[in-house]
């Protein structure tokens, strides 16, 4: 299938407006997991994606401590090459193996970062990974402008093809960028999850893709969530003890339910207004959207070209207001 596409930043990479979130296909059994998951459905859901005319999939060497690039390369070692999605991943957080549910640290030494590439690229069983970005800031004492040179070489050499930065706010960016182009920003974004806004403006000034994550909100904004099913999640499913999923969570589900109407217009689901919602901002090239398992993807993959008129972002903006749900703009 052929779907509407935008350029990344200035990287030429034309990329479909959803792209393949490969973060609770990690498993079970680490410090921010989703519970257990079934490989075989996780392998079945990415090709499901990829038949269905997603290009991308987005990934990090933290999800499932590694698990999650194993099966990223899992579905993709099939498919003639000329024919695989672009692949994203993720480095900075270290890990100990002797204790999975510790915390990872945000480690960005350049020697640690020139190790991970290559256990990356192990991993998924490329040649090339087409965007390496630096999960987080650094925690161990590496200056950013450090360890983002390190990334510029790695772009440079041709270990990967695009380099970008995560969970990285404005002056960060600009820090950056006086060493070498920001190819791209990964930030939360969501109609619940808004304070990124300032970070899409200068990313949309400064031709830097934006690619943003959790747009449904961790499930929330789809319409399958109840406080009945928060409490039956899995222990070891970190959003059992979100504050999105406790403390937030009425006003947050009174917001889903706002999208409804919209979404019948429209003959889509809520999730797939939810993304759509976050690609109507200005500067926002894509979305991540999660799935394990492929009737998932046929949920919101209508977001892809769903265009939401002014009156749509108008009755959004106020359920926002009215609901109180999240902080920051609430409107395109």
């Amino acid at each position: 299938m052929s779907l509407p596409t935008a350029e990344l930043g200035t990287t030429g990479m034309e990329l479909t407006r959803v792209g393949f979130g490969a973060w609770a296909i990690g498993g079970g059994d680490w410090a921010a997991s989703w519970g257990p998951q079934d490989d075989d459905e996780s392998v079945a859901a990415i090709r499901h994606a990829i038949a269905s005319g997603i290009n991308w999939i987005d990934t990090a060497a933290v999800y499932g401590l590694g698990h999650s690039e194993e099966v990223v390369g899992r579905a993709l070692a099939s498919i003639p090459e000329a024919e695989r999605p672009y692949v994203f991943t993720k480095c900075g957080l270290v890990w100990d193996d002797a204790d999975r549910s510790a915390r990872p640290r945000r480690v960005m030494e350049p020697a640690v970062v020139r190790r991970d590439v290559e256990t990356s690229l192990r991993r998924l069983g490329v040649e090339r990974i087409d965007l390496y970005q630096v999960h987080w800031p650094a925690e161990d004492g590496t200056p950013l402008e450090e360890y983002w040179q390190v990334m510029v070489d790695l772009r440079t050499e041709g270990k990967v093809r695009a380099v970008g930065l995560s969970n990285h706010d404005v002056d960060q960016l600009q820090a950056a960028e006086k060493i070498g182009h920001v190819d791209s920003l990964q930030p939360p974004f969501s109609a619940v999850k808004r304070a990124a806004a300032r970070e899409l403006a200068w990313c949309h000034e400064n031709g830097t893709g934006v690619i943003v994550y959790s747009p449904m909100q961790s499930g929330l904004l789809t319409g399958a969530f109840t406080a009945e099913r928060v409490a039956s999640l899995p222990a070891d499913d970190w959003r059992r003890s979100g504050p999105e999923f406790t403390t937030n969570l009425d006003r947050n589900l009174a917001l889903s339910d706002a999208l409804e109407p919209i979404a019948q217009r429209h003959g889509v689901t809520r999730g797939a207004v939810a993304v759509a919602w976050t690609l109507a901002w200005p500067g926002v090239t894509g979305a991540i959207v999660g799935a394990r398992r492929p009737e998932q993807i046929d949920g919101w993959i209508a977001a892809n070209d769903l265009e939401l008129t002014a009156d749509d972002l108008g009755e959004i903006e106020e359920a926002i207001i009215r609901t109180g749900a999240g902080e920051g703009p609430t409107r395109p």
